[in-house]
């Protein structure tokens, strides 16, 4: 299962891509040992794996990215002010720092 970005939210896959790219690349024997054997673990194909797994790395930076250019669109000024209009009083039930 091959996953393709799609759409503009960070770390949004989707598994049936019309494209598919075939790619060849070096990976240490230990690496592929683990791969293998997780394939095996998991009933799946080394692809399989290897796919999920970078799909999931890419994931994790696109989003971490977003985060950094939201942060860069915020204002510390405005969101002490919308704290202002957070009513004061005790934390609910199951709030309570313990």
């Amino acid at each position: 299962m091959l996953w393709r970005q799609s759409g503009d939210s960070p770390g949004s896959f989707t598994k049936k891509g019309d494209f598919m790219s075939v790619l060849s690349l070096r990976l240490p024997d230990s690496l592929h040992r683990a791969a293998k054997d997780l394939a095996q673990r998991e009933n799946a194909s080394i692809n399989q794996v290897i796919a999920t797994a970078l799909a999931e790395k890419v994931s994790a930076l696109l989003t971490e990215d977003y985060f950094k250019q939201r942060a860069q669109r915020g204002s510390k000024n405005k969101f002490l002010k919308a704290l202002e209009s957070v009513p004061s009083g005790p934390p609910d039930k199951g709030d309570e720092l313990s």
